[in-house]
């Protein structure tokens, strides 16, 4: 892909966030679809690619009035948005479609008209690690981030340092789900989930919804709204089996995506003013720096400590307070992307003074996925 040949100029989370019992799925996707069209000044009949995971393409286009020349399903977790913006930027490019809308809607928290979840015992998770006691993520992460406290000598003490400094981003978002100050003694004496996770540690479970309109960048100006340009995109998968990653200490979906859209945009990550790491559980920021480059192989504890990712920091990270404090619904990676268009849009509540360039980094189940975005509110 080009840098910057694709745009942004659509982008709304649901009406509401966090506990929404009188909203079915679909229409979660439904309402986050109509408000960012509503955002660019567009209808269902301007849209002719859909792209959303967790509600088949067929169901949405059917519900929404839309006729599309282009779909994408893709399913694989949280950073499935990600993927998706990746393949719509792919497929803009290449003419099959002009205008494509990315939804996203899940009722994570009331569980009102979603999919029906279970365990394949014929998947290779279900022979070779749920018979073992290995079911869900909390249990699932303890794995990897266990290996990396032991390699690198991470403390619990930093570890909780991240929930505590995504909480103080969180505090300066009205939309956030929590906003009182936490200390990491609060971590570390919150109710244990599974070691080494504390429950401060562990994802929100809510409800809500995003969605993006994007198009070629030579369309913008049929649009009202401040483009962002897509620069750079990566996509990878590992593993279904977290015991089966080929480094517990690092993602290697993580690095080939990551290393993928940096490359394609042409951005060091020196010009990064703003980074968006999927933080289902607290450790996975520290993850992401690393293998995104930022810093090296066991640094990123100390990187964080040092206060370099909170406010007035040197490398802003998850200024929505992210999925630990602000959203965190099922599958994040939609919220990261709304919080990086809204830094390169400048109107983020917590905003980054003069952003101009920032990454949006997805996982998708227990690393068994990764999607990367550069995004830029200057054409390349």
């Amino acid at each position: 892909m080009k840098p910057g040949s694709v745009a942004i100029v659509g982008a709304a989370e649901t009406t509401q966030l966090g506990k929404i019992p009188d909203a079915s799925q679909i229409q979660l996707h439904a309402d986050a679809a109509l408000n960012a069209m509503a955002d660019c000044g567009i209808g269902p009949k301007d849209i002719d690619g859909l792209a959303c995971a967790a509600e088949w393409p067929t169901e949405l286009a059917h519900y929404l009035g839309i006729t599309p020349t282009w779909v994408d399903g893709t399913m694989v977790g949280g950073c499935s948005f990600m993927i998706h913006l990746r393949h719509a930027a792919a497929a803009i490019n290449e003419g099959l479609c002009k205008t494509v809308l990315i939804t996203h809607g899940e009722s994570g928290r009331s569980w009102i008209g979603s999919k029906a979840l279970g365990n394949n015992p014929a998947s290779l998770a279900g022979q070779f690690e749920i018979p073992f006691g290995c079911l869900g993520p909390p249990t699932m992460f303890t794995i990897p981030v266990l290996r990396y406290m032991k390699a690198y000598g991470l403390t619990h003490e930093q570890l909780a340092n991240v929930a505590v400094v995504q909480r103080e981003w969180a505090g300066m978002n009205p939309r956030a789900s929590q906003r009182e100050p936490i200390t990491v003694e609060d971590v570390l004496s919150s109710k244990m989930i599974a070691y080494p996770f504390h429950i401060l540690e562990c994802c929100l479970v809510t409800d809500g919804g995003g969605a993006l309109i994007v198009t070629s960048a030579d369309r913008i100006g049929d649009f009202p709204t401040k483009p962002v340009y897509v620069l750079g995109t990566g996509e990878s998968v590992e593993t279904p089996m977290i015991s089966q990653m080929q480094d517990f200490t690092s993602s290697r979906a993580f690095r080939v995506a990551g290393a993928k859209a940096f490359e394609e945009s042409g951005v060091s990550r020196d010009d990064v003013d703003h980074l968006m790491i999927y933080d289902a559980f607290a450790h996975l920021p520290i993850y992401g720096l690393e293998d995104l480059g930022f810093v090296e192989p066991g640094e990123a504890g100390d990187f964080i400590w040092e206060r370099n990712t909170a406010p007035g920091g040197r490398l802003p990270v998850n200024t929505n307070g992210g999925g630990l404090s602000y959203m965190h619904s099922g599958m994040y990676g939609m919220y990261a992307l709304q919080e990086s268009v809204r830094q390169m849009r400048g109107t983020a509540p917590a905003q980054v003074l003069d952003a101009k360039v920032s990454v949006c980094h997805g996982v998708g189940g227990m690393f068994g996925a990764s999607g990367t975005i550069v995004m830029s509110n200057e054409a390349a």
